[in-house]
């Protein structure tokens, strides 16, 4: 037993772990990482990038939209498909003249088939080309004969016809026009006038009608030289989009690089849901130190590119810019005093004057604002003017209604042309108009009664796009 005890007793023992000691300072818990803020969501522009600036096709966000197969081909970048205008291009002479509006006059009862053959005639031969185009070709047909319309009633006068040609060559830009079609098209125009020209077309009108097209070509051209200083177009994203009356939206873009204008001035503007229709606004402010850019646009019946802008686009789609066009602007050396007539968004450009005369100051003139609408509701700036008055005694605003009697706070009523001629005379005014196209020619009608010489009175197109 004893024995037994020994041996029992003489086996190893098990240490016992020690005890930590209490801890003096509450153990360290690593601080939790810092938020990171999420990166800013990249803006997808709605427009695919492609070889042709106006190509919006399979595999964009619009197509996966609709289901469209991303598989099919994407057609090539247009080349030069045709010689260059080479040589003088000498104006017609006064026989000629009168040949090519002959001729003109035989075709314009069926100026829609004609120009539907020209552009078939173009298509089949260079069917590359008909990307740059819309895709309902109606207006596009009724614009270009319009444009021939106005080569013809310049045809003897070179100024007048370099002015309309060379902006307008420019302005072809924006569609990825190359020298070379204008010779191409210059053809199949030709053989459009044959076809449709009646007892009017012989050798010596064919002989005429080339000559005059030779000269459109090479001035078309010259403006397409003359504004490849400036990007083709610019990429703009809407940053916010405010309702400011009925079908009416204010709208602030970021172009994607500095976009020089000046106030009064308009661009072309291509939505992303309306591939290669361009419309022109003007802007409704002067430029402003962050860069941004402010549309005044009213829904229109009709109106695709309108509707397109006031009901449809939201913050982050991408819209194309022309470059800047327009010449109602202010001659800041000149002091001469102002009347702006403003109707409806065309108060855009209007304000946008306004602004601009008080960054450069007024230098002792003055400025007469006729600010017209239908209906009270539609005086959206009327606020924001008011306030400019205040601060400036060299600026008068005056409202106008048309339908609403006005007579309280200062509201005129009557049709805006007529109530600014109740102001005459206006002997040294400078007379500026924007609106509609109705109300911009009443205006301009009323004012030359008024005794406002046609020099001094500025206007831009007027049709449903422009403010």
């Amino acid at each position: 037993m004893a024995t037994r005890q020994l041996a029992l007793d003489s086996r190893p023992l098990t240490p016992v772990p020690a005890f930590p000691a209490k801890p003096t300072r509450p153990p360290a818990v690593p601080a939790p990482p810092a938020p990171v803020p999420p990166a800013p969501a990249a803006v997808e522009s709605l427009f695919r990038p492609a070889r042709t600036p106006n190509w919006v096709g399979p595999g964009d966000r619009w197509a996966r939209a609709w289901g469209v197969p991303a598989a099919w081909p994407q057609p090539a970048a247009p080349q030069a498909i045709g010689p260059e205008p080479a040589g003088p291009a000498l104006p017609p002479t006064p026989e000629e003249v009168a040949t090519i509006r002959a001729v003109l006059a035989a075709v314009r009862p069926v100026a829609d088939r004609m120009m539907a053959h020209f552009h078939a005639l173009m298509f089949l031969r260079h069917p590359e080309l008909r990307a740059m185009f819309p895709a309902a070709m109606d207006e596009q047909r009724e614009l270009l004969f319009r444009a021939l319309e106005q080569c013809v009633r310049h045809a003897d006068d070179p100024a007048a016809l370099r002015a309309f040609l060379v902006p307008l060559g420019g302005g072809h830009r924006k569609y990825g026009a190359l020298p070379g079609h204008y010779v191409s098209a210059a053809e199949c125009l030709v053989q459009a006038l044959a076809r449709y020209g009646g007892a009017e077309w012989d050798e010596r009108a064919e002989a005429a009608c080339r000559r005059l097209l030779a000269l459109v070509s090479r001035l078309l051209v010259e403006g397409l030289e003359q504004a490849r200083s400036a990007p083709a177009w610019w990429q703009a994203e809407v940053v916010a989009l405010r309702p400011a009356a009925q079908d009416v939206a204010v709208l602030t873009l970021r172009p994607d690089q500095a976009y020089p204008f000046r106030a009064g001035q308009y661009a072309a503007v291509e939505t992303p849901w309306w591939p290669r229709v361009w419309r022109p606004y003007s802007f409704g402010s002067a430029p402003r130190a962050d860069g941004l850019l402010t549309l005044h646009v009213k829904a229109v019946p009709a109106g695709w590119v309108s509707n397109a802008l006031v009901h449809r686009a939201r913050p982050g789609d991408v819209l194309r810019l022309g470059p800047a066009e327009g010449g109602m602007t202010v001659d800041h050396a000149a002091g001469e005093n102002l009347l702006c007539l403003g109707g409806g968004t065309g108060i855009g450009p209007i304000a946008a004057l306004v602004e601009e005369v008080a960054a450069h100051g007024p230098a002792g003139r003055r400025v007469e604002v006729f600010y017209g609408a239908r209906r009270a509701a539609d005086l959206y700036r009327l606020a924001e003017l008011r306030q400019l008055a205040e601060q400036h005694r060299w600026l008068t605003v005056r409202p106008v209604l048309s339908e609403e009697g006005g007579g309280s706070d200062g509201v005129l009523s009557g049709e805006l042309p007529e109530v600014a001629a109740r102001y005459a005379p206006w002997h040294g005014y400078t007379a500026y108009l924007s609106g509609p196209a109705a109300m911009v020619r009443a205006g301009a009608a009323a004012l030359r009664r008024c005794g406002v010489p046609n020099g001094a009175v500025r206007h831009d197109p007027v049709g449903e796009a422009v403010a």
